[in-house]
């Protein structure tokens, strides 16, 4: 990298940091927030304060919000009967832009990956039993990811909830193997809502 001034260089390798920032991107992100004025960047500064004070996760789903409850828990509209399970709020935000579920959620928080030390402990799945039992829940629809780690999520989701005579299933394989919901196209999406398996 070429010489950059201490704080231009501090930028850079601070906007590396950032998922999918290369050394290329860092250094275009951080010439332009140079280039910007002093209110913008005042701004972009303001709003990333903002959001590490004011975001949290919901106490109920664990969807991210800044009230008591998050939108989608406090909307009556939403059939409480019915929970859509997903590994992270990306994945929520997906079911949500593709229409068609009107129920609620549970964020794990995650997903089961040994290789990482997540393990079903480290995941909101207590959370989501407490849920099944106490709530009048018909059914859990499980939309982790199908990779190695949302098929195990989901197989061990399955055995726990199973149990408590609530109707589990899964969404139909419309996404790509390997792929993230967060990348699917819409109509894929609400495909496999609509085309979901019981386990």
């Amino acid at each position: 990298m070429p010489a950059y001034p201490r704080p231009l260089a501090r930028l850079i390798e601070e906007l590396e940091k950032l998922p999918g920032v290369g050394p290329k991107t860092a250094q275009r992100l951080a010439l332009h927030l140079l280039a910007a004025s002093q209110e913008d960047a005042e701004a972009l500064t303001q709003a990333i304060v903002e959001v590490k004070q004011r975001i949290r996760t919901c106490p109920v789903c664990f969807n991210l919000t800044d009230a008591d409850l998050c939108g989608i828990c406090s909307d009556p509209q939403r059939d409480e009967r019915l929970v859509c399970v997903v590994s992270d709020p990306r994945d929520l935000l997906a079911m949500e832009r593709a229409g068609g579920y009107h129920g609620r959620y549970h964020v794990l928080q995650g997903l089961i990956s040994p290789m990482d030390g997540m393990g079903p402990e480290s995941l909101r799945i207590g959370e989501l039993v407490g849920r099944v039992r106490e709530a009048k829940i018909s059914e859990v629809i499980l939309a982790t990811n199908p990779t190695v780690e949302g098929d195990a999520t989901a197989m061990y989701l399955a055995g726990v909830l199973k149990p408590l005579g609530v109707k589990v299933s899964r969404i139909a394989l419309g996404l790509p193997v390997g792929g993230d919901l967060d990348y699917a196209d819409d109509v894929t999406i609400a495909r496999s809502v609509e085309g979901r398996r019981e386990l």
